[in-house]
């Protein structure tokens, strides 16, 4: 007789960040995941010589973002639908990193 764990291990999800918008700015940052890579456009939205670090990086287009949602919510004239689907593509493709770079707990049997 073997004893084994009934413990199902799942990765992290990032759960302090709750990112809510309009259904159809998600679609769109999901359709863009097909066309993103990482060292070619990151350091391209932000504005930057080199891509930043995974945590960096997120921290940044989590502040980017939420500036162009306050644009997008007050109807301002400045707002570039472009760029935060953009930022929204690249939030999504970090948070995804990041969770597939988490290690796994180790469980042991008792």
């Amino acid at each position: 007789m073997t004893t084994a764990s009934n413990v199902i291990i799942f990765r992290p999800r990032p759960t302090n960040q709750v990112l809510r918008r309009p259904g159809t700015l998600i679609r769109a940052a999901r359709e863009g995941q097909k066309g993103w890579k990482r060292s070619r456009d990151l350091a391209r939205l932000l504005r930057t010589d080199q891509a930043p670090s995974p945590a960096a990086a997120l921290a940044r287009l989590r502040v980017e973002e939420d500036i162009q949602n306050e644009l997008r919510l007050t109807r301002a004239a400045e707002y570039d639908v472009r760029r935060h689907v953009l930022l929204m593509v690249a939030i999504l493709a970090e948070m995804r990193a990041a969770v597939d770079a988490a290690p796994l707990p180790t469980v042991q049997a008792v």
